[in-house]
């Protein structure tokens, strides 16, 4: 763990508190790095699925019960979502 000193700005400060839910200031600065990081790797994650071609083909047949989802167009309205 590192020790520093740090001047931080008191508003932005009492609503990443809020947002977090923390009751100090070190578990606040630490929780909003945190934060940050996973935020980082969630990207990371979703850039590598992109690389990936997903075949939904037959997916109204793979569900058991009769409760069958046509996943086909999932792949077109995600890049048509991505387009807007």
């Amino acid at each position: 763990m590192t020790r520093i000193t740090v001047d931080v700005n008191d508003e932005w400060l009492d609503a990443a508190r809020d947002v977090l839910g923390t009751d100090t200031k070190v578990a606040t600065i630490n929780a909003a790095l945190h934060a940050f990081a996973v935020r980082r790797q969630a990207r990371e994650i979703v850039a590598a699925f992109d690389q990936v071609e997903m075949d939904f083909s037959g997916s109204v047949d793979a569900w058991r019960y009769g409760g069958g989802r046509d996943l086909d167009s999932l792949t077109e309205q995600a890049r048509d979502a991505e387009a807007a």
